[in-house]
């Protein structure tokens, strides 16, 4: 009886209940403030709503659990429309290209009958005629060269006549046959791919096309691919000269761009071209451009000082709106860089159809893509900076770079007599105003002692090292390459009183980075961080040394495989707020591949220098990293470096920059003769470090590790002179020392092969990392409260615990065992720590 009304109870509290439309509207209420309520929250809830008091708690809670599954149902119901909507045009693009396909092959095998007909007929009738000029002629049938009459050029008729040509020769490239189109590696479409991106083959210059969905309507698309210098980092300036309105309702633009030279080792392009915007009857937009040149007729352009005059075949952008909201975009770039007037090693460069694709047509199909994300509230940002903040960061970055190796003549700039070596070239601008733009340079400008800025840059050929690998290298090793009184010198610079000009010290980074990331594009090609350079100064003539710095850096083109992809690392010094309108003066490297990939196998590779540098043997490769047996034969590397200076200390900057830049080509060069493929191949087996003080070094460890434990650290399994070392380097637990000086954080010195794995680092770059920055809080927690009984006793168990990598990925071990090192006459040397079965987690 008892059991039975327990039953009917709980059948009364948890029946279906009507709830009242006032009732519903205070729980929606609630709802919105918190979806979750906890159950003193909705106790609380029926005492302040006198409208819930007969509703039960338990009831109120099923109430919220209901509804939050109809949200999650609706937010995944979304979701799969939008998904479903992609999906459908991507299908619609994916029938579009079959059709084309389908086109080009009847019209190659009509081709290819024709050709055999013609061969046949040759053979049959005369003896004399070769089978190379009916192929050069089939060549000619395909891509024949339009002639066009000239124009009055002063005529609207005329110009509207030049873009209803443009249009049509754009139709072509864009749905039509009129290129052979090849499918770039790796460019799959899909609901969240980039698009469907192609290349030409066999046509005059280069072109690349893309079919992409975005969720922004047509005229907003057409609005962005119209601002061209927001999106295409290597234009310069773009000028609408003229503006006429067409009978049907579009415009016609006369524009005159300039691009910059990627490298120092060839001229800058410009371009005069024709713009067409337009609607078809579909309610297609279109965007459609071509240069105007004597033989398509039309104006004549700005003359070019500086400037090599380049071609933009019909190009341009078909813009569909799609069903459900967004746009099917097709895009085609078709240019001629005139490549003959560069020398014969960059012919490549501009000559490549994959460059063109990943600089201008992916890249404006990823800025809208970026865009779209952003309106929609899809990325999120750290820091509450606003996207175009951020964006804007970066243009700035790349310009600044961009202006700094091409050094124009218009903005101010002017080249110093050399030095008598021509490796390096120094160029000086004393009008700031017209790159840093900010209110910045008007308080230099004022200063009576303010030269201006100074920029040293170099070029040079790189043979078999992957852009992207080097690049990651130099992002993630600045110690490397980097001086950190320069780095000094750079970031007082920008203050009123900079202090005295240092020298280039070599190895003489005395910091440790920290990158704290700002913002990464959609598909990660791109990086917006700050760089943390923590500074420690070691002798009181340091101490001015020992202060953090901060770098704004922007890192690309880091996707080994991305075909023809640039890769790219730019910093410019800021002070600490990093404000929206900071002054930029960067720096950096370019690293652009010249030449093809190539398909020939390669072993395995790691990103340690030291192993090569010193013959130290490397670590496993950590999983997930791309597979680099496909490597770049030949690229080009660019490096500029920016300094202010004052007047009478410019000849000091100019020799200290000249210095530093050599030095930093110089260790650029150790950096990729070392990743280099083949250089990596011709070791055939691990090397250990030779040097004097690593053999006494190890034979320290272990005679104190046996003194004060008790016990052999291994047994010896040979009497050759380096066997303890070569036992030491090769022993499975990851050993460590770290140097014991009062007042300063313990900083790593020397490390087993299982240790420079475990810290993902090499045996150069390991003494930028102090202990505290491996271990997590719980563990200096412990070690400081051991350490005196490390020091006392000799040595200390330490229990399982977390530490990090230089890359700041967690490590587990289930023990650690510190001790200190004594030299032969007893005294301290340095403390030991070997981790215990140590993992990534």
């Amino acid at each position: 009886m008892a059991l039975s009304m327990h039953r009917d109870q709980q059948m009364d509290s948890s029946k279906y209940v009507r709830y009242t439309p006032e009732q519903v509207e205070a729980l929606e209420r609630v709802y919105t403030e918190c979806p979750k309520p906890s159950s003193l929250r909705r106790q609380q809830l029926i005492r302040e709503c006198p409208i819930l008091s007969n509703i039960e708690p338990k009831q109120i809670k099923v109430w919220f659990q209901n509804r939050r599954c109809r949200e999650k149902q609706r937010k995944e119901a979304s979701r799969l429309q939008t998904v479903n909507r992609k999906l459908g045009a991507m299908n619609k693009l994916l029938m579009e290209e079959n059709d084309r396909l389908q086109k080009q092959v009847s019209h190659l095998v009509y081709e290819n009958g024709y050709m055999r007909t013609q061969l046949h007929t040759a053979s049959t009738t005369t003896t004399d005629t070769s089978c190379e000029s009916v192929v050069v002629s089939g060549q000619q049938q395909q891509n024949p060269t339009p002639q066009h009459p000239q124009r009055d050029a002063n005529s609207p008729a005329g110009l509207l006549a030049i873009a209803e040509e443009t249009l049509a020769e754009f139709l072509s490239k864009a749905t039509g046959t009129a290129v052979d189109w090849v499918q770039m590696i790796g460019m799959k479409p899909g609901p969240d791919s980039i698009g469907i991106v192609a290349v030409s083959r066999n046509c005059s210059g280069v072109a690349a096309r893309a079919c992409g969905l975005v969720s922004l309507e047509p005229t907003k698309v057409a609005e962005i691919l119209k601002d061209r210098p927001s999106w295409f980092r290597d234009c310069r300036c773009l000028d609408v000269l003229s503006v006429i309105p067409t009978g049907n309702g579009g415009t016609i633009e006369l524009i005159y761009m300039q691009t910059y030279a990627p490298t120092t080792l060839a001229s800058a392009r410009d371009f005069w071209t024709l713009r067409y915007t337009t609607t078809l009857e579909d309610g297609s937009l279109v965007i459609c451009e071509r240069s105007l040149t004597s033989s398509t007729g039309g104006p004549a352009g700005p003359p070019t000082t500086c400037f090599v005059r380049a071609d933009m075949l019909p190009s341009g952008y078909l813009i569909r709106p799609c069903d459900g909201g967004g746009s099917i975009i097709n895009i085609v770039d078709h240019i001629d860089l005139n490549p003959w007037s560069v020398p014969e090693v960059l012919r490549p460069l501009y000559e490549s159809s994959r460059i063109l694709a990943q600089k201008m047509t992916m890249a404006s199909l990823r800025h809208i893509r970026q865009i779209a994300q952003e309106t929609s509230g899809e990325i999120q940002y750290t820091g509450g900076r606003q996207p175009a903040v951020l964006r804007t960061f970066s243009q700035r970055l790349c310009r600044g770079f961009n202006d700094a190796v091409n050094g124009f003549l218009d903005d101010g700039w002017s080249i110093l007599d050399s030095d008598g070596v021509e490796d390096i070239t120094i160029a000086i601008n004393s009008n700031p105003g017209k790159f840093i733009g900010s209110q910045y340079s008007n308080s230099l400008s004022m200063l009576p002692t303010f030269g201006g800025v100074l920029c040293a840059k170099a070029s040079m050929l790189l043979q078999d090292v992957p852009p992207a690998l080097l690049v990651r290298f130099l992002r993630e090793h600045r110690s490397e390459w980097a001086d950190y009184g320069i780095d000094a010198y750079s970031a007082a610079s920008l203050k009123a009183s900079p202090y005295a000009v240092p020298c280039a010290r070599p190895g003489g980074f005395s910091g440790t980075q920290v990158i704290l990331p700002l913002a990464h594009t959609v598909e990660h090609e791109e990086f917006l961080e700050v760089v943390r350079l923590e500074g420690h100064a070691f002798s009181p003539e340091d101490m001015a040394l020992s202060r953090d710095m901060y770098l704004l850096q922007l890192c690309s083109g880091l996707d080994e495989n991305a075909a023809g992809a640039c890769a790219q690392l730019v910093f410019a010094p800021i002070d600490e707020s990093c404000a929206d309108d900071a002054p930029l003066l960067p720096s950096g490297f370019r690293v652009i591949p010249l030449d093809p990939k190539s398909d020939k196998p390669s072993a395995n590779r790691t990103l340690d220098l030291a192993s090569t540098l010193e013959g130290v043997p490397g670590g496993a490769r950590p999983p997930g990293e791309a597979d680099l047996n496909n490597y770049n034969l030949r690229s080009v590397l660019t490096i500029a470096f920016q300094f202010t200076f004052e007047n009478h200390f410019r000849d000091n900057v100019a020799v200290m920059a000249r210095q530093y830049v050599r030095s930093v080509v110089g260790s650029v060069q150790r950096v990729a003769m070392a990743i280099s493929p083949s250089r990596m191949n011709s070791h055939l087996g691990p090397k250990l470090p030779g040097s004097p003080e690593a053999l006494t070094l190890s034979r320290w460890i272990c005679r104190s590790y046996r003194s004060h434990i008790g016990a052999d650290l291994f047994l010896l399994d040979s009497q050759e002179g380096n066997a303890v070392l070569k036992q030491l380097w090769n022993h499975s637990d990851a050993i460590l020392c770290c140097s014991v000086k009062t007042n300063i954080s313990p900083v790593f010195t020397f490390g087993n092969q299982a240790g420079l794995d475990m810290l993902e680092t090499t045996l150069v770059a390991l003494q930028d990392i102090m202990l505290d920055k491996v271990l997590d809080e719980a563990g200096r927690k412990i070690l400081l409260s051991e350490f005196s009984k490390i020091m006392q006793q000799g040595f200390a168990y330490l229990p399982a615990g977390i530490c990090v990598s230089s890359m700041g990925r967690p490590i587990s071990y289930d023990q650690a065992i510190a001790w200190k090192v004594l030299s032969d006459d007893d005294s301290s040397h340095c403390l030991a720590f070997m981790f215990v079965n140590w993992s990534f987690v």
